[in-house]
């Protein structure tokens, strides 16, 4: 085992001459405190005299932008666009799968299958309404919800902007893609507010240092770190991905040893960057930390987005959370429809892989979000009901009828009996990275702290004090 284990844990040059030619400027683009060629600085062509004539429909525009854009059809290819990652090999499984959103179950909304209408608002594209949406119409691909600048461009049912939207304004605003082009669907993924992310919501579109010191001091953009050739963003989301094949890790930028001090730099092959830069998560505005759709459809219990939905259930929420702690290698297991659980115990549909045994593997902070949700009684395996979609749950709070129109949807049998079973989904924490002063000391982790469950990690006891393993 490692010895420090023991110790402790753009744009082309054709299209540029073509918007000079009409008379289109370079304006600055910037984040929050941004200046000049630093991150958060991108200055991008006014597209005022570019687009002229009142656009009939959000296809218009697409077709419009790729006549100067025609490579923009690469994010096609994207999973942006298919909600489906490449082939890979999923721990437990034969062969290789392609997984994705599209076909995943989680323990927030459950399913995207049956519930396009409700789910693809934040597809980036147009009219996904059902199973039968096609994929290879260039024009149905939404260009405006990642670059538009107008901050009033909204999607709706099937990811179609809502009635009203002013098409010709939010194409003269395109540029380089902000933080709230971003948030504005990772902020809100899973039904709402910060309901799927511990470390990502409204308060990064402008945040103060303390709340993250990469965009609040030095106004990083998402595409800063994420940005990536032919529209490939860069980054691995654990809750629909298994390996780290184009991710982004702090050493993407910081050299190594970062450390002026050599004690810190011994803990590295052991402890993620995140564990320590990341004291707290979800700073200043609430994230779900369980949700229990089997007390969901109760008429008399009064509702309140934080405490209980009708249409959702009981939830529970946290505020400058903790983060729980887990050893960790980049590659997590996989639950896929149809795998068999023991409803009495917790299923974990994405357990992060590793141990103290694992010298690939590093202590990581995660928020860990625990479910009580719908599984076939009969069969025995974790279910997707309709709910959103038409004749689901949130119209009918009848989930014998929900389970039926899910196995339709999602082409799975249906035994006639349905409970609810514990789960768990683990997000590892990668922003709201506090500002150096505030990392965690020593005496976070060692001596009286209650952060790390040491035992639990694989030790005999805090290695301070005892060292080794058990």
């Amino acid at each position: 085992m490692n010895k420090s284990k023991k110790m402790v844990v753009g744009v082309a040059a054709g299209a540029a001459v073509a918007l000079a030619a009409l008379g289109a400027v370079l304006v600055p683009f910037r984040g929050s405190a941004a200046n000049p060629g630093q991150p958060g600085t991108h200055p991008h062509f006014d597209h005022t005299p570019v687009f002229t004539q009142k656009f009939e429909s959000p296809q218009a525009v697409t077709l419009a932008c790729l006549k100067c854009h025609p490579n923009a059809v690469e994010v096609m290819k994207t999973s942006h666009w298919t909600w489906l990652g490449n082939e890979v090999q999923v721990a437990g499984h034969p062969g290789t799968q392609r997984i994705g959103k599209k076909n995943l179950l989680n323990n927030f909304c459950i399913s995207s299958r049956g519930n396009e209408k409700s789910c693809t608002k934040c597809h980036a594209g147009y009219g996904w309404m059902d199973a039968n949406f096609d994929f290879s119409k260039k024009e149905n691909v939404d260009c405006l919800v990642c670059h538009e600048h107008t901050g009033t461009y909204v999607k709706g049912v099937g990811g179609m902007p809502m009635k009203g939207t002013d098409l010709l304004a939010a194409a003269r605003s395109v540029g380089t893609p902000g933080r709230d082009n971003c948030l504005t669907c990772h902020a809100y993924g899973g039904g709402g507010q910060a309901v799927k992310h511990g470390d990502l919501d409204s308060s990064l579109v402008h945040p103060a240092s303390d709340v993250d010191v990469h965009i609040g001091r030095h106004a990083f953009l998402c595409v800063d770190c994420h940005g990536g050739p032919n529209h490939q963003i860069k980054g691995r989301a654990f809750s629909v991905s298994v390996e780290d094949s184009n991710g982004v890790s702090c050493e993407s930028c910081h050299g190594r040893p970062p450390h002026r001090d050599a004690r810190i730099d011994r803990h590295l092959s052991a402890v993620a960057c995140q564990t320590c830069h990341i004291p707290t998560f979800a700073r200043r505005i609430p994230t779900k930390a369980d949700w229990d759709w089997s007390k969901a459809g109760d008429p008399k219990r009064k509702e309140d987005p934080h405490t209980y939905l009708k249409i959702k259930g009981e939830f529970r929420y946290e505020e400058d959370a903790v983060p729980e702690y887990r050893w960790f290698n980049l590659k997590v297991d996989r639950y896929l429809l149809g795998d068999k659980i023991d409803p009495k115990k917790v299923t974990p549909l994405n357990a992060p892989q590793g141990s103290i045994h694992d010298p690939t593997a590093k202590i990581w902070p995660f928020k860990i979000h625990r479910g009580k949700q719908p599984y076939d009684a009969g069969y025995d395996y974790l279910f997707p009901p309709v709910t959103g979609g038409d004749g689901g749950y949130w119209t009918t709070f009848n989930w014998d009828q929900s389970f039926r129109l899910g196995a339709k949807a999602s082409n799975i049998p249906y035994s006639g009996k349905y409970g609810f079973a514990p789960t768990e989904m683990y997000w590892p924490l990668n922003h709201m990275v506090a500002p150096k002063e505030q990392a965690l000391a020593c005496t976070d982790c060692h001596g009286e702290s209650k952060r790390l469950d040491w035992r639990a990690l694989g030790y005999a006891g805090d290695p301070m004090k005892v060292g080794g393993r058990k």
